[in-house]
């Protein structure tokens, strides 16, 4: 966890440098941007074989389809329809807010282009890919998604004579990850050199919306805490909404403040165990669970920092391309659990499945170490409220805990 601090501390201090370097020497800080340009190769160097592995084992790692029984369906639904819900509010929050409105960009990107032809059909035929090897060498996230998918389901259904196969990706997840590990250690050089050329391009007017994401994260991540699970812990457990906040508020905190689900992790199974009453058959599951394909927050993140982008760069995005985002932003929640800078990977892959330039990741990093402090607390308050619905659907919650 510290080593992940310390990062997100250069990665902050690399940011408020670049200001500073862009504001002195203005366009000509444009030396810099080969940094910035190796460092988006690397991005995009990564995204498509680490979608495939760690979603292939992501899926394998559940079990059998049928051992998980009720318990494993109700969790797995209620964990992606949240996260659809949480992107969706995400969107509709940024689009009231505008966070990316009202900025001095002469030059749109030439290079982006946006394809408003196909229906709702195509874009759902377009999921599925011909060949598999060109989705991957082409880098079509939502097509690799699909594709992992599948291996991950015929491996466990398969069973013991797919174990070689689980076993490759499960070491080539592994190495992946350390790649990951080792790209996101020259994260701060690589802000530095997106970070001031266009700072020293569009001047300092470009810091203002910073402010408003923040808000707008805010306010998106307490709407989803009000509306979806204070309903949902109400309809499905009976569960004043109240009651489950006070329980949870420890854990809440302790994730506020670390920006790290791992290490909650211990204090929400012992919350929702001694507070909300929760049984360990239940949590035991459904929070490690929660820990790898729920990410409600990170759907809030990434649901505003498409539309700033989009309105940086002065682009109208289509139903469709909305359509993706929300798409990619459920499947590609599973792919990169665990994954060390998992919010700036997934919104990279989310922006290259709508055709955005990852440029754009570059104005959000400086401040992502606090939008990463409220995504995952709803993260975590998210795995304790499933925990609630699937022990109250189960007959397993202990109302004497917290009906006194």
């Amino acid at each position: 966890m510290k080593i992940k601090g310390n990062l997100l501390t250069q990665i902050l201090i690399a940011f408020v440098i670049a200001i500073i370097l862009g504001l002195i020497f203005g366009e000509s800080i444009n030396v810099l941007q080969p940094l910035g340009d190796l460092f988006l190769r690397l991005i995009k160097f990564i995204i498509a074989p680490l979608v495939l592995a760690t979603l292939v084992i992501g899926v394998a790692s559940i079990g059998d389809p049928k051992s998980l029984g009720r318990v494993g369906s109700k969790t797995i639904a209620y964990y992606l329809i949240t996260t659809a819900i949480a992107i969706l509010i995400g969107l509709s929050v940024a689009f009231m807010i505008s966070p990316g409105k009202g900025l001095s960009v002469d030059t749109p990107p030439s290079d982006v282009e946006i394809n408003e032809t196909e229906g709702v059909i195509q874009t759902f035929l377009n999921i599925v890919p011909e060949n598999p090897f060109t989705a991957l060498a082409e880098g079509d996230i939502l097509q690799i998604i699909f594709f992992a998918i599948f291996l991950g389901l015929a491996i466990t259904l398969i069973g013991k004579k797919a174990e070689p196969v689980y076993q490759f990706f499960e070491a080539f997840s592994e190495i992946m990850m350390k790649i990951t590990g080792i790209i996101m250690k020259f994260a701060p050089i690589g802000i530095l050199g997106l970070v001031a050329p266009v700072i020293g391009e569009y001047g300092p007017e470009v810091l203002l919306p910073l402010l408003k994401i923040i808000i707008a994260v805010a306010i998106a991540c307490l709407l989803h805490s009000i509306i979806v699970y204070s309903l949902s812990v109400k309809l499905f457990a009976n569960m004043k909404p109240l009651t489950f906040f006070r329980g949870i508020s420890p854990a809440a905190i302790v994730a506020f403040s670390t920006a790290s689900s791992a290490a909650t992790l211990p204090v929400t199974i012992k919350n929702t165990q001694e507070n909300l009453g929760v049984s360990n058959k239940i949590s035991s599951f459904v929070l490690p669970l929660g820990a790898t394909i729920n990410m409600d927050g990170t759907a809030i993140y990434q649901g505003v920092a498409v539309i700033f982008i989009a309105q940086f760069y002065g682009i109208d995005m289509s139903v469709m391309q909305l359509t993706t985002v929300v798409i990619t932003t459920v499947l590609a929640s599973i792919g990169t659990a665990g994954v060390p800078g998992a919010g700036m990977i997934m919104l990279a892959m989310v922006l290259s499945a709508v055709g955005l330039p990852l440029e754009g990741i570059a104005l959000i990093a400086g401040i992502d170490r606090i939008l990463d402090m409220f995504r995952t607390s709803i993260n975590i308050v998210g795995d304790a409220s499933a925990a609630v619905v699937v022990a109250g659907t189960e007959d397993e919650l202990d109302r004497s805990t917290f009906e006194k």
